[in-house]
């Protein structure tokens, strides 16, 4: 990538500015499949995507032009110059297709960890109807849905939901169903789909966690049990309290280092809703 930009004379991209043509550069590997995605930011103009493609052993080339301020990696205009636009991953026994914007864990050794903790957090028994909200490509929500007697996963990032149904079919799980919608307006009609009120409901929220309403309309589902990913202590902190304020338990919490040697650390917390006549802790 170095020699291409040096031979090619691009230039760096400058905010200030606003001139130069290099913006970013997303890597993502298959650790376990051998598969690897290159996906080039860049402003308007026209490097010879194509040579560097060709000098690249990649499963799939995107070039993504943006004029946009921010420092960002999607959006824009994006092009597939050369293989497929998505990679593959194994987790957990399963397969899983991701494609340039969905989300995925950058850790697969620590992200299998991560997934067996929330999936032993659920306690399932094979009975249950687990709602898996932010549920990105599918990949807790299929996990759980080996244990699960169904899986109805909601998820606002259109991509990734297609994602999730391709990952479904690739892996021959045919009780897990996904839908594309806010989990701040759709919750409650994803409830009424499901074939028994649901047991089990896991949220896996961006950093900024669940907002109010989220709040109310997970809790107005009233599942046994809440199993709580998180990527920000920050925010699950609140969200805990008020889990708890209606009437749950806390039952348990463990951090998982998915980056070590960084401030940022994953979190899985477990709650249970609380007997009748039985305080809250």
């Amino acid at each position: 990538m170095r020699d291409w930009c040096l031979a090619a004379g691009l230039s760096a991209y400058d905010r200030r500015s606003r001139e130069g043509l290099l913006r970013n550069l997303v890597v993502r590997e298959g650790r376990r499949t051998g598969d690897l995605s290159v996906r080039l930011v860049t402003a308007p103009g026209a490097p010879d995507v194509a040579a560097l493609a060709a000098a690249l052993p990649a499963t799939g080339v995107v070039w993504t032009r943006t004029d946009a301020l921010a420092e960002v990696t999607s959006g824009g205009e994006s092009e597939l110059v050369a293989g497929r636009e998505w990679i593959e991953e194994e987790l957990c026994g399963l397969r899983f297709r991701i494609s340039p914007d969905a989300f995925f864990q950058t850790n697969t050794e620590m992200a299998e960890e991560l997934y067996r903790l929330a999936l032993a957090y659920a306690e399932l028994d094979g009975t249950e109807t687990v709602l898996d909200l932010f549920c990105g490509t599918g990949t807790i929500g299929l996990v759980m849905a080996l244990e699960a007697r169904a899986v109805l996963g909601l998820e606002l990032n259109p991509r990734a939901v297609a994602d999730a149904i391709a990952n479904a079919r690739l892996n021959a799980i045919d009780n897990a169903t996904f839908y594309c919608g806010d989990v701040a307006d759709a919750l409650p009609e994803l409830c009424e789909r499901a074939p028994t009120p649901p047991a089990v409901a896991v949220v896996d929220p961006p950093r900024a966690g669940l907002s109010k309403r989220m709040l109310e309309h997970l809790l107005a589902a009233r599942p046994k049990r809440i199993v709580y990913v998180s990527c920000n202590p920050t925010t699950l902190a609140p969200n805990a309290r008020a889990i708890v304020a209606a009437g749950y338990e806390l039952e348990r919490v463990r951090p998982v280092d998915m980056f070590p040697q960084t401030p940022h650390i994953e979190c899985v917390a477990a709650f249970k809703r609380a007997v009748a006549g039985r305080s809250a802790r």
